[in-house]
């Protein structure tokens, strides 16, 4: 395998007057898990079909395992990808739909058994995909994937439509195939799993790179832990603490966000200041904190913040 399975560089791509992708750079190295995130209309899905040979980049390259994806003989044995879990045959069972892509990329056909048991679809598996859930409908798009045992594995919004049993199967499943030497790309809006399964995360903003960094690295961006302060003071705990020497704003519900001291520190402040206080808890930045630092100039769409009577 590449030291580099996916390399991505200056890619530009142009549609019509909109700029999509502005010298976007980037690479996914065997045996990890690289999360890619973005607002909408920050260039994430265009860099997937460039990658996939769906779109044609204007300038740049999009490599896999060191090759152009339409170099490949048979893609899927190299590159699995989850783009559309919706793009089915809807009348076709789910088992016939990997028959049909095994035999197509003239791979096994006693692999559509195994990668059916291994995303758990053994029991649906005869029934036609048009009444799947959507849920069902990416676990099949997962074993779509696998079919060839590729080493690198491009998917879309993975989480999307998955109950609560199917995220815990999804996280181990990428963390395992990282373990595995797969090189993992995943797109997601979803910090929260993100920061739980990603080795690096790529964020992304007008068609370009806005960092490309650890998960731990990323979070010391956001800034110092914070410490969440309720009492029915809120006023005069925040005054406290900032003759203390802390950052301390007081938020629309009455709680303080305090920084640049310990919650351990807070309760030493204000106790001998009479100042009373129901709870303060120590809260840890996230990947979700930088990531809105990171996008906030970068967003397409952004919603009001008041409803019109």
């Amino acid at each position: 395998m590449n030291d580099a399975s996916i390399e991505v560089s200056g890619l530009r791509k142009r549609f019509g007057p909109t700029q999509a992708l502005d010298g976007m750079t980037f690479s996914v190295a065997a045996g990890t898990v690289t999360g890619f995130v973005g607002p909408n209309g920050a260039g994430k899905s265009t860099t997937i079909r460039v990658l996939l040979g769906l779109d044609y980049q204007d300038e740049g390259h999009a490599l896999v395992c060191g090759q152009r994806y339409a170099a490949l003989k048979y893609p899927l044995r190299r590159v699995g990808a989850l783009v559309e879990a919706a793009a089915l045959q809807p009348s076709r069972t789910g088992r016939n739909h990997l028959l049909w892509l095994a035999r197509s990329q003239r791979l096994p056909t006693d692999r559509v058994k195994e990668v059916i048991d291994l995303v758990g679809l053994d029991s649906a598996a005869r029934r036609r995909a048009g009444g799947y859930s959507l849920g069902m409908r990416q676990r099949l798009g997962i074993a779509a994937a696998m079919l060839g045992d590729p080493e690198v594995l491009i998917l879309d919004e993975p989480f999307n439509g998955m109950d609560p049993e199917g995220i815990i199967w999804i996280r181990g499943f990428l963390r395992s195939l990282a373990a595995r030497g797969r090189a993992v790309l995943v797109s997601s809006h979803l910090m929260g799993e993100l920061q739980g399964i990603a080795d690096q995360v790529v964020v992304v903003g007008r068609g370009r790179v806005l960092a490309d960094a650890t998960v731990d690295e990323l979070v010391a961006r956001a800034g110092s832990d914070r410490v969440l302060l309720r009492s029915p003071t809120p006023s005069e705990a925040a005054a406290v603490l900032q003759r203390a020497g802390a950052r301390a704003t007081v938020t629309d519900r009455g709680t303080v966000i305090v920084g640049g001291i310990t919650a351990q520190r807070v309760v030493e402040v204000l106790s001998p200041a009479g100042v009373a206080f129901s709870e303060v808890t120590a809260q840890r930045a996230s990947l979700e904190d930088v990531y809105l630092q990171l996008t906030g100039g970068a967003t397409q769409y952004r919603a009001g913040t008041q409803v019109q009577p």
